[in-house]
């Protein structure tokens, strides 16, 4: 199939049959503390993220280190200054999940791929690097790198503001994966101080930080994304907006085609050979597990 074809193009996969995929309603809040000193989001990604698990098919670690990637994709997201704008966090470890790849934009919609089916630090590995691009709608993204630095993601993903944004952070991230491997409960929150505010404001936010439950202890618990803010801030704080996220996969069959195209024709012949007495070939996108049926005709169309 597509996944071991060579060369790999895009997230498209060969084989498997279409999945019919739903969108599922969560709640972000957008705020700042202090005087606008302290940015402050938080996000209840539950419906999100058991969505992305259902789709990608993944055992409990794997969806607790998925699920927690795309949380800090939409946290993220929540950074980005128009609704075009795109960020996409990677990270590759030298665990048995290999790579985790998600991407959000700025109207709050994510998806997510991985592979896998693995404790989270465990599956992704100590050992990587956490990678994230931001297309802005200049003529070149901006890319950036830096290495794991416990496979932990909310830990990488500080590190990852304190390297190369050069912005103090607190980063929460959690997902809750019951006994049954459904996804109960998942979100997170992302602190930043942005200046001006003197040592003991600094350490009262961090330890009001520290001494904050799990993510998702919060959430199991009823409370939401204000409650969470509400916890640090009491009510001091300023929303800036609610908004609505979801999973959502902007794959189309036009996409499909162009993935078709891209391999070359040697490359569809392949395909079409491999099918013996069937007369149709089925794409599937890895993201969301949506499948596009191409007859044999159509695909020696796409030759020419």
């Amino acid at each position: 199939g597509w996944r071991n074809a060579r060369p790999r193009t895009g997230p498209f996969s060969f084989g498997g049959s279409p999945m019919i995929f739903s969108k599922h309603e969560n709640h972000m809040v957008r705020a700042t503390a202090l005087d606008g000193k302290v940015r402050a989001l938080a996000v209840d990604s539950t419906a999100a993220v058991r969505e992305l698990a259902r789709l990608q098919t993944t055992g409990p670690a794997a969806t607790a280190a998925l699920g927690r990637v795309a949380t800090a994709t939409l946290l993220l997201s929540a950074t980005l200054k128009k609704e075009t704008h795109l960020v996409t966090v990677r990270v590759k470890g030298d665990g048995p999940l290999g790579v985790v790849l998600a991407s959000a934009n700025g109207r709050g919609e994510v998806r997510e791929t991985g592979d896998g089916k693995l404790n989270v630090s465990g599956a992704v590995g100590s050992s990587g690097r956490l990678t994230v691009v931001k297309d802005l709608g200049l003529k070149e993204p901006y890319h950036s790198t830096v290495e794991l630095v416990s496979g932990e993601i909310g830990k990488d993903m500080a590190y990852y503001f304190a390297r190369s944004e050069q912005q103090p952070s607190a980063v929460g991230l959690g997902v809750y994966v019951d006994r049954t491997g459904a996804v109960e409960a998942a979100g997170g929150y992302l602190i930043q101080i942005l200046g001006g505010l003197d040592e003991d404001e600094v350490e009262r936010i961090e330890t009001r930080v520290a001494s904050l439950p799990h993510p998702t202890t919060m959430i199991r618990g009823g409370e939401g994304p204000e409650e969470m803010l509400g916890r640090v801030f009491g009510h001091e704080f300023n929303v800036l907006d609610r908004s609505a996220t979801r999973f959502r996969c902007p794959c189309n069959r036009e996409r499909a085609e162009r993935a078709l195209i891209l391999l070359g024709p040697a490359e569809i012949d392949e395909i079409m050979a491999s099918q013996g007495s069937r007369d149709h070939a089925d794409v599937t996108c890895e993201f969301c597990g949506q499948g596009y049926r191409f007859t044999l005709d159509q695909l020696a169309a796409l030759k020419s």
